[in-house]
């Protein structure tokens, strides 16, 4: 790429290194920074006049970012190859190209990027003479340029206001706004290199040239011939001052060098291959020869200007070099005369059938926008039906979601009141347990009372008579009584024994549901079994929930272990820890996977009843090495003593 914009190399060379530069860049994968480079290589084609690498380039980016949907490439690339066409003169093309970009621009809200479309339009418009639609563009495009800081745009618009100002011969507005255009060149942030100034000077004394004010555009085209650096960085102008000058000496009849300039302008012109120029400079050198009466000078070169004219198709520069040619030969005027009308009809009929080209362009490229606008709407409509659909779908999920969660809600406290009315039904049997044990008791104290304190009593009035007994036989009965009063005592202390264990058994219903869960798990299961319950624990104070919720929690750990833990020894531990109640249940068996387990329902079951306590739930489990639950339970209740 460097190589390609070397400057001292020759232009076959800079050519064979662009175009390998472009090898390379489409073999690499397209991203914005692959368009970037690609944009570099259509600007070196452009500057070394190689159009058809300039096409191609230009034409590739366009096709890519089409594909990649780079709305922002896309449209630059639009200008590029618009500046394509205009350059062949396929003004349709070129037109189509411009409006296309300043579509995408408008689109983007890109001011600076959209103005600078609209001038290419413009441009074009007014070579096609098109210079109302030339003069909108502009307008349109300098109400752009007040939403950002773009000096140059500004200078291309007003130098464009006083060109076309000049063409329909107003030509006070046209100075106007050259003048602006000079104006704005106090920016230093415009090149210098693009000699604007020198420009602008030739165009103000072109003005003057046509008000008739020769000496005042002598003036400014020798101005413009002063500025530094001209010949070098804008040759093609430097010619047409040159050329200018000498015209404007020529009307002042100030014949000092005119030659001279005249023929400079023109090897300068021819060196650089500029048709339009050569023609207008030997148009120009027909009229100052044949003031000099030297007619076959003028006729010559009269001749040499249409004949350059014809072989361009520029339609205009035919008429002008017609025009001269009827001026410089009288004698076949009539015939130049016919061909200057009948090219003015052509011209005419071109230049309204391109403005009716330009005009159905704009009108098929507004439709199309209305066409996808109206799509947009569609889909918009479409969207939003779809968003409702999704919307109301959600909704109903929703509603569904929360309708089984009220359910499940349900179903917990259903469960809970289910659990609570087990336990009743466990105390209530147990209380019925109990009464039954009360009335047995009533009944041992009736045996008690009417069976051994009988007995005793006529033991002790028996053995008030032995007293008046003085044989032996006496000594024999009172042993006798004796032995019946140890029996007596041994009934009484059995029957006292009895009474006491089941006082202690019965102190809290609880504490005989669990040891009844106990004795089924030590029957049913051949697991090694141990159980302690503390007995400092006063279960009276305890709420009922809990004592639900820990019966529940150990049934299902019991449970547990018997189905999947492979465990030799179960071990189950209730005791009072400070102001808590700790239930540990661990054993032996295989282990398990706590993280994998965490949504098993059994151990969810456990936890939210841990959380329906406010406890806390610690599990540990290793592989091999058995499993550990304990549960820690505030009791918030004093516990009242046991009677």
């Amino acid at each position: 790429m460097l190589l390609a914009n070397d400057v001292h190399l020759p232009q076959k060379l800079k050519q064979k290194y662009n175009h390998k530069a472009f090898e390379i860049i489409i073999s690499q994968k397209d991203d914005s920074l692959n368009k970037v480079n690609l944009f570099k290589v259509a600007n070196r084609y452009y500057n070394m006049a190689d159009w058809k690498g300039y096409y191609n380039t230009s034409k590739l980016i366009l096709e890519n970012s089409q594909n990649s949907h780079d709305t922002v490439n896309l449209a630059k690339a639009y200008t590029y190859v618009g500046d394509y066409y205009k350059k062949k003169s396929i003004s349709d093309s070129a037109f189509y190209c411009y409006n296309k970009a300043e579509k995408l621009y408008l689109r983007l809200d890109d001011n600076y990027n959209l103005a600078k479309t609209q001038i290419s339009k413009a441009n074009l418009q007014f070579s096609e003479n098109e210079h109302f639609n030339s003069e909108i563009a502009v307008f349109k495009a300098l109400k752009n340029i007040k939403q950002v800081k773009a000096n140059d745009l500004l200078y291309e618009s007003y130098n464009l206001l006083g060109i076309l100002y000049n063409e329909r011969e107003e030509y006070n507005k046209s100075l106007e706004f050259h003048n602006k255009a000079l104006t704005t060149l106090k920016d230093s942030s415009i090149p210098a290199e693009f000699q604007f100034k020198a420009t602008s000077l030739n165009n103000i004394g072109y003005v003057y040239l046509n008000l008739k004010n020769y000496n005042e555009a002598k003036n400014y085209f020798q101005e413009g011939l002063k500025q530094k650096k001209l010949f070098i960085e804008h040759t093609p102008l430097y010619a047409m001052l040159l050329d200018n000058l000498a015209y404007a000496k020529f009307k002042l009849k100030d014949t000092d060098g005119i030659s001279d300039l005249f023929y400079r302008s023109l090897k300068i012109r021819d060196s650089l291959h500029l048709t339009s120029g050569l023609i207008v400079n030997k148009t120009h050198l027909s009229e100052y020869y044949y003031s000099k009466n030297d007619t076959l000078k003028a006729i010559q070169y009269a001749k040499q200007a249409l004949a350059l004219s014809r072989s361009t198709k520029q339609l205009r520069s035919i008429l002008e070099s017609l025009k001269q040619m009827g001026a410089v030969d009288p004698k076949n005027a009539s015939k130049y005369s016919n061909e200057y009308i009948l090219i003015n009809d052509r011209l005419q009929k071109a230049e309204r059938k391109m403005g009716e080209k330009f005009s159905r362009i704009e009108y098929e490229t507004d439709e199309i926008k209305v066409e996808n606008t109206n799509l947009e709407g569609q889909n918009k409509k479409l969207l939003l039906i779809f968003a409702a659909f999704i919307i109301l779908v959600i909704l109903l999920y929703t509603i569904n979601s929360q309708k089984t969660k009220q359910r499940e809600l349900l179903f917990k406290q259903q469960q809970q009141q289910s659990n609570a009315e087990i336990y009743n039904l466990l105390i209530n049997q147990q209380n019925t347990i109990e009464i039954n044990n009360i009335k047995e008791k009533k009944r041992v104290a009736r045996e008690l009372h009417d069976g051994v304190l009988g007995r005793m009593f006529g033991v002790r009035i028996n053995l008030d008579g032995l007293n008046k007994i003085k044989d032996d036989s006496g000594i024999e009965m009172r042993l006798n009584y004796l032995t019946e009063l140890k029996n007596i005592e041994q009934d009484i202390r059995e029957i006292s024994h009895n009474l006491n264990r089941e006082k202690s058994e019965l102190i809290n219903n609880f504490v005989a549901i669990v040891t009844n869960l106990f004795e089924e798990q030590k029957k049913t299961f051949p697991t090694k079994f141990l159980a302690h319950l503390d007995p400092t624990i006063k279960w009276d104070s305890i709420d009922n929930i809990i004592k639900i919720n820990l019966y529940r929690i150990l049934q299902e750990s019991l449970q547990n272990c018997n189905k999947y833990a492979n465990a030799t020894k179960i071990k189950v531990e209730f005791k009072k820890q400070n102001d808590s109640l700790v239930l540990k249940i661990s054993d032996d068996g295989i282990g398990f996977n706590i993280n994998r387990a965490k949504k098993g329902i059994g151990l969810q079951n456990i936890k939210i009843r841990t959380t329906e306590c406010e406890g806390t739930l610690e599990i540990k489990s290793k592989k091999d090495e058995g499993t550990s639950i304990m549960i820690i339970i505030p009791i918030n209740k004093t516990q009242k003593p046991i009677a």
